[in-house]
Parts: C-alpha cells; structure tokens; sequence
C-alpha cells in the first residue's frame, strides 16, 4: 500500500492556564501554616521582597537614629514589644492606665494567634520505659526495641516474626531467630496496657483476660468464650455462646460485662491524655456576630507577614534607568538582575492580595448562604443544602477555586472550628416538595435508631419506612451508606 503525506486542519477548543493562574492556584489551596512557609521561602529566595510591618519601619527609624547619635527612642521601642497591649499603649503611661476594650482587643489577638505547646511522652517512650524494667542484655535490648518499632498505630504487631528476623539480619546486621522473637514478643505482651504487640484481635482479647490484676468471677468464662466460640463472639450470636459453654442468660450478662470492658485497641490508651504536639488545625477565617446581628467574616494573617518591594532595589533601578546609554556590561547585567528580581517581587505580592481577595469572597458566600447558622446557634438542622456550584456562582469564581479554597481552610465562629467542608451537603427534595440537606436526613436516621427498642432494634427497612413517614423518601442502600459512615452497626449488632 503506498503511503502518502496529507495536511488538515481542524479546530479545537483548548484551555490553558497562563503562568499566574497556576500559581494563584497553587497559593489558594495552602492553609494558613503552610502560607506563612511559602512566605519566607520566597522572601529567602528573592532579595527583593521584604516586610512591610509596622515594626520594620521602627526598626529601620531606629537604626538612623542610632546612626546620627540619637538613641531616645529605644528603649520606649523596646519596652512596647512585649506584646500587642505594648503595640497599642500609645500615649498611656502603663498597661493599667490602659481602657478595657484596648485589653480585650490585645487579649483576643494573643488567642487567636498563639498556638498551645503542650509536653508528653509518645507511645514509643513509654514501652521503652517498661523495657528497662526487665532484665535484658544489650543484644535482647536491641531486638525489642525492633519489635516495638514495627508495632501498628493500634499496638497490634501484623509483621511475620521470620521476615522480622531477615530485616534484623539484613538491614540492622543483628543476628536473631524466629525462637528468640517468640520469646521477647512474650516478654512484650506483660506491658502495660495489656494486648499490646498482639497478633490479632482474639490473642489481643486472650491477653487482657490473662492480666492477673483482672479480678472477676466470670473471668474464666470470659477466657472461653474468647478461645471457643470467638466467632460466635464477635457477631453478637449470644444464644450460640449459651449452647456451647452450657450457661444461662443471666450468668451470659455477666460475662458480657466482663468482655465488653476489655480494650480492642490497646495501641490507643498509650500516652492518654497527653500530646507530643500541639494540635494542627489553625482557623483561616474568624466569624463573629456584630452588634447589629449580622455575621462579620475576617482573614486571619497569623504568622504572614505583610510584604514590599525593597527601597534599595528601587532605588537601583531608578538610578541605572536614569544613565541606561551609559551604562558598562556589568552594570547592565546588574540592572536586568534588579528588574527581574523587582518583578517577580511585585508579581507575588500581587498573587498574595488576590488569594486574600479569592479567599475572602469565597468565605463570605458560604456565610451568606448559612447565615441562620451563623448567627442564630450551632444546631445543623440550620444549616441549608449547598454545593460548590452554589458558593462558584456568588462568590464569582471558578468552581475548581472553591474546592480548592475549601479543601482544607478552617473557620472558627463562636461555637467552635469548623473545617470549610462542614457546610457542604447534597440534597433531597421531600414530599412536600422542600429541599432537604442529607445532613438533615442523617440527624433523622440517627435520632430513629436512638429512640429504637435495643432488644428489638430497627432494620434499614424499617428506618427507611419511618424515614418515609417524616416525609424523607429515602432508599434503603442510602440509608445503609449513611448509617455505615456514621459508624452505626447493622440491627444485628445494634441488639442488646
């Protein structure tokens, strides 16, 4: 077959993203930590870019004055940057001479602001402290201290003792065996909390039982129950138990307190009440209620410094533009490098101020569409159907923008953080034809199974009747789907 070259031509619609855009994208999505980082690497990267602060130019005011001789300005200065009360005394000669709502304003920023460091020791300590309590050599130490580490989140240890002797012998060049593994593995299971390094969930179980502080008369029925009818255990068969171990319902009823005390995570009660770093989840956004009832919304800056064009870049720029036909090579090169970095100065700084402006009309849309929430209280019932498409529309964006505004940005109001996410929910129109949230649907599907008989618990049939009876016309696969990501049990095991 011969072939031959042809040429056609035909139209197509592209879209591409121009240089700004992708990086105005990229600057929307960061929460605000992440922010603040992005901040100072540019400003390390571009010489340019400086803070703006108040405190900046204090600083720069003071350096001439120390230059010209004249130091009676720092230490007024120094004094006032203890804080933001500092910042706003003005013309008050002490913090006490200071009027209330100037305190509360300071009071409020320093909340706002300062994140909470809090002490404690990780799960990983702990276990490595009760090591110390038994008599181990430095060899036993070591292969231990493996098998700690390789414990899961939830304190179970799901890795095979062989292929942990291989890693030992092959990564860390200490030799063990699958016996000697066994044997530390059993010293393992006498820390506290008891099941901790178990290899499933019934050994898990068996271990608590084993615990000689465990005192109760049930307690060697409970050891049955976990070694021979576990099956029968764990999906609630209970009239199955009876007929194995030969006991009645009351003595059943005993023993069920017995196990459901016993702790199927014995990784999470490690370092309880304690936290090896402050929590993450700074809020974005602040809303608070005016005096005039109306929902007020505000960018928090934190940590993101106010940004400017360097003075002495300006400068240089003005000044070579001024002889640009008789500049040398080198000063040429020095005023394309100025201008350049001048440039990209400017343009980032012009990417921050659209990414506030993006944000803030973002949020204020989503607060305007929930404004009853927002101003009236907490209760989710308040809260209307909404979709990105709805927020898109009235904040005049991109439907992309608010998923990635949103996608992880928090709002703290005066009930409490809310990530952006929460006041987003799918609809269903009832029978009366009112748009109903899938929020609401789920606080009803949650408020039937509480009011249910717990000895004769609901099907997903019968909720998704009752659900229908409330005018909710509900399938029963989405009630299942919902009940399931609420982490509510089937009626079988819902069963008391």
């Amino acid at each position: 077959m011969a072939q031959k070259l042809e040429q056609t031509q035909t139209q197509a619609q592209l879209q591409q993203l121009s240089t700004l855009q992708v990086a105005l994208a990229g600057l929307v999505e960061l929460p605000l930590a992440d922010l603040a980082e992005r901040v100072q690497n540019e400003m390390m990267d571009n010489a340019a870019l400086e803070e703006s602060a108040a405190e900046r130019d204090g600083d720069d005011e003071n350096e001439s004055r120390q230059e010209n001789g004249d130091d009676s300005g720092t230490e007024t200065e120094t004094e006032g940057q203890g804080g933001e009360i500092g910042d706003s005394l003005g013309d008050y000669m002490s913090e006490d001479d200071v009027p209330a709502y100037l305190q509360e304003r300071a009071d409020e920023a320093r909340w706002r602001n300062e994140m909470p460091l809090t002490g404690g020791t990780s799960a990983y300590d702990d276990l490595v402290r009760q090591m110390g309590e038994h008599d181990l050599n430095a060899h036993e130490r070591e292969v231990m201290d493996y098998l700690i580490g390789s414990l899961d989140d939830d304190g179970f240890l799901r890795k095979d003792l062989e292929t942990m002797a291989d890693e030992m012998a092959i990564y860390h060049n200490v030799m063990t065996s699958v016996g000697e593994l066994e044997r530390l593995l059993n010293v393992l299971h006498t820390f506290e909390p008891r099941g901790i390094g178990a290899r499933s969930l019934q050994e898990c179980l068996r271990l608590q039982l084993s615990d000689p502080d465990l005192q109760s008369p049930y307690k060697a029925l409970a050891i049955k129950v976990v070694d021979r009818c576990f099956k029968d255990f764990t999906v609630k068969r209970w009239d199955a138990v009876c007929r194995t171990l030969n006991i009645d319902e009351e003595t059943l009823g005993h023993v069920r307190h017995v196990l459901t005390h016993l702790n199927p995570l014995p990784g999470s009660a490690l370092g309880s009440g304690q936290s090896a770093e402050a929590p993450t989840a700074l809020p974005d956004f602040f809303v608070t209620v005016g005096t005039d009832g109306l929902p007020l919304v505000e960018l928090n800056q934190g940590d993101v410094p106010e940004l400017r064009v360097s003075r002495a870049f300006r400068d240089s720029i003005s000044q070579y533009a001024a002889r640009r036909g008789s500049l040398t090579r080198h000063q040429r090169e020095a005023y394309v490098y100025a201008r350049q970095k001048v440039e990209a100065a400017q343009a980032f700084i012009g990417l921050i101020a659209r990414r506030q402006h993006t944000l803030m009309a973002v949020m204020q849309a989503i607060v305007d569409l929930q404004e009853p929430f927002f101003t009236e209280n907490d209760d989710e019932a308040l809260l209307r159907p909404l979709v990105l498409k709805d927020v898109a529309a009235r904040a005049g964006v991109d439907i992309s923008t608010v998923s990635r505004v949103t996608g992880s940005k928090y709002v703290q109001t005066d009930y409490g953080l809310y990530p952006l996410k929460f006041f987003f929910s799918s609809q269903f129109t009832s029978e009366s034809g009112d748009e109903v949230s899938t929020r609401q649907v789920r606080a009803a599907l949650r408020d039937i199974i509480e009011a249910e008989d717990k000895k004769r618990p609901l099907s997903d049939e019968a909720i998704t009747a009752r659900l229908r009876e409330q005018g909710l016309p509900v399938a029963r696969r989405t009630v299942a789907k919902y009940r399931e990501q609420m982490g509510i049990l089937a009626a079988r095991l819902r069963k008391n």
